[in-house]
This record gives structure tokens, C-alpha cells and sequence, in this order.
């Protein structure tokens, strides 16, 4: 299977193809880079262009991943238009990825594991997931005040790609690990798995998890 990957959560989304299957497995084809702010304008002739690049064309899209939060109003809103757009029109399967679920797989650890991502406005979003063979099982994503998350931290291990959330963990001697931004390539393979499992989604049920309180409603599950 085809699988198209889409991040346009961040400043800095991207694009990913991949060749998937049968046995879990993923071989990413290329990922391609998309500056946050242009997203409209650049997103659908970026994935044009990268299944041209291939040799394909959208008709050969198997399914498709997409990063539905937390992240940015604007850029939630145009990459999930454009992926629910395509699946309903090619009748292809749509795996939703958290960003913070895409964070705490990128730790590499087993066992319970905190994601956090810096939100801006002055917070703060974190994912409680266990982290086993079979991938990050959801717990519960809460939101938290900056001045406040490191509270519900405990003992578990600490997983981020923001700096300064690293720099606020370690002063609280935490045990804390920075990892990398996840880019549409983890999407793509967290997706696959979701996709061979069957835990898909419509496109009328796809919905986006904003940063904002005021924006939307609080990215807060399980609390």
C-alpha cells in the first residue's frame, strides 16, 4: 500500500510516502519539508508533486495518516480539509496520529511514559501513554498551565522535543529525554499500524485537537 503522511501541526510540517505492508512494516519513499504559514497555498501541489516524483498519481494512495494535534488552528485545519477531501474521494482508509502519541513512541521506551509538547499561550500539553511491543496505548492528554505541569509529572519518565520544557524538567531533577520533533515519516509508520489493525476513521469523524482554549475546545481526554 501507498501511504500519504501529513503533519501540519507546527511551524514546520511535512509530507510523507510510503510503501507499507504486509508485515507492519513501512519503507518511506521520501519526505518532503512544508513552511508553516503557506500551508494553503503549498500543500496540495507539494503531494502532487512528490506522487509525480514517484511515478504515481492520488488514484494510488492506499490510505493515508494525518496528524490531528495538538498544534496550530490554522495548520490543523487546512492539512485534515485536505485529507478528508481525499479519502472520501478515493474511498481510502484514514489513520489519526497524535503528535503527543508520535512523541512518546520517539523516546524508545517501554512502560509509562509522559509526552509533553510546549503549547504556547502559556501551556503546556501532556500525554500519559504505556509504551509496550505493541506501540503507545493511551492513558489520558491533558492540558496544564506552564507554571503547573511539572507537578503532575511524578516519576515517570519525561519525554519532549521542546527545549525549554526539557531545561524546566531537569531543574525539577526529573528524568527527562529530548527527542527529536517527530516528522510525517513516524506518522507514517504509526498510521500503518493503526491502518492494519483497523483502528481507522471516516472523513465526517476526523476532527482536529487545537492548542487554544480560545480557539477551540480544550485538547483534554480522559480528565
Amino acid at each position: 500500500m501507498i501511504l500519504l503522511a501529513v503533519d501540519t501541526s507546527g511551524k514546520h510540517g511535512s509530507i510523507a510516502l510510503a510503501q507499507c505492508g504486509p508485515e507492519d512494516a513501512c519503507e518511506v519513499i521520501e519526505v518532503a519539508a512544508l513552511t508553516g504559514g503557506t500551508f494553503s497555498a503549498e500543500l496540495v501541489p507539494q503531494i502532487a508533486a512528490l506522487l509525480d516524483k514517484h511515478g504515481f498519481n492520488k488514484a494510488d494512495i492506499g490510505g493515508f495518516a494525518v496528524v490531528t494535534g495538538p498544534g496550530s488552528f490554522t495548520g490543523l485545519r487546512i492539512g485534515l480539509a485536505v485529507v478528508k477531501a481525499l479519502a472520501e474521494v478515493l474511498s481510502k482508509p484514514i489513520a489519526a496520529v497524535s503528535l503527543l502519541e508520535a512523541v512518546a513512541s520517539a523516546g524508545r521506551l517501554r512502560g509509562r511514559v509522559l509526552a509533553a509538547v510546549d503549547g504556547g499561550r502559556n501551556e503546556v500539553f501532556l500525554g500519559e501513554y504505556e509504551v509496550g511491543s505493541e506501540g503507545a496505548h493511551l492513558i489520558r492528554e491533558r492540558s496544564f498551565a506552564r507554571d503547573e505541569w511539572l507537578e503532575s509529572a511524578g516519576d515517570a519518565v519525561l519525554v519532549t522535543p521542546d527545549n525549554s520544557l526539557v531545561e524546566g524538567a531537569r531543574a525539577k531533577r526529573l528524568h527527562v529525554i529530548e527527542v527529536e520533533r517527530p516528522r510525517s515519516d513516524a506518522i507514517a509508520q504509526l498510521g500503518w499500524k493503526k491502518i492494519a489493525s483497523g483502528e481507522t476513521i471516516s472523513p465526517e469523524a476526523l476532527e482536529a485537537t487545537y492548542v487554544g482554549r480560545s480557539e477551540a475546545e480544550l485538547f483534554v481526554k480522559g480528565s
